[in-house]
């Protein structure tokens, strides 16, 4: 019952924060009816990442996962009732923290919406989520090549760390 109550007020406090100065963009939770529009921009993400290609199957069940589990939140932006952006956080336990952190993933616009705000609403709504969370830390992971993204996030406070990725890949198929 408490992660409900905590879910609940995010949801007001997120409305609060996330409209800019002319109250033309809303943050908000995702939901069922916007996997299409999730799944357009996701297969625009993916285009530019050279570690993934779009799998419209895969990448709808990752979408449905994260929509069910609480410890996961697809965020949303709207304007003018069509979605224009999104950004998805999972939290994990952090040794390093003692403690709970925010893996963010998925950050993208709308191509024609970019440089207008919306990553920054998207950022701060998903920072106060993590925050309500309990969470004292955020990361994410971005294409080197991926230049605009990463003076965005340059931009908006985040740090280069000594750490690289890696990964292991079972299932191919």
């Amino acid at each position: 019952m408490a992660n409900r109550q905590k879910s609940t007020s995010f949801l007001l406090d997120l409305r609060k924060i996330t409209m800019n100065d002319n109250g033309q963009y809303l943050i908000r939770r995702g939901h069922a009816a916007d996997l299409p529009d999730l799944l357009f921009l996701l297969k625009q993400l993916f285009a530019v990442e050279k570690d993934f290609s779009f799998q419209r199957k895969r990448q709808l069940q990752g979408l449905r996962l994260m929509l069910a589990d609480t410890r996961s939140i697809v965020l949303v932006a709207e304007q003018e009732n069509r979605v224009i952006g999104m950004c998805t956080g999972q939290l994990l336990i952090s040794t390093a923290e003692g403690g709970p952190a925010v893996l963010v993933e998925d950050l993208v616009i709308f191509p024609d919406r970019q440089g207008k705000g919306v990553g920054r609403l998207l950022m701060r709504a998903m920072s106060s989520w993590a925050e309500t969370n309990g969470a004292t830390r955020m990361q994410l992971l971005s294409d080197r090549n991926n230049g605009s993204a990463l003076k965005f996030y340059q931009k908006t406070g985040w740090q280069l760390t000594e750490l690289i990725c890696l990964r292991k890949i079972f299932n191919e198929g």
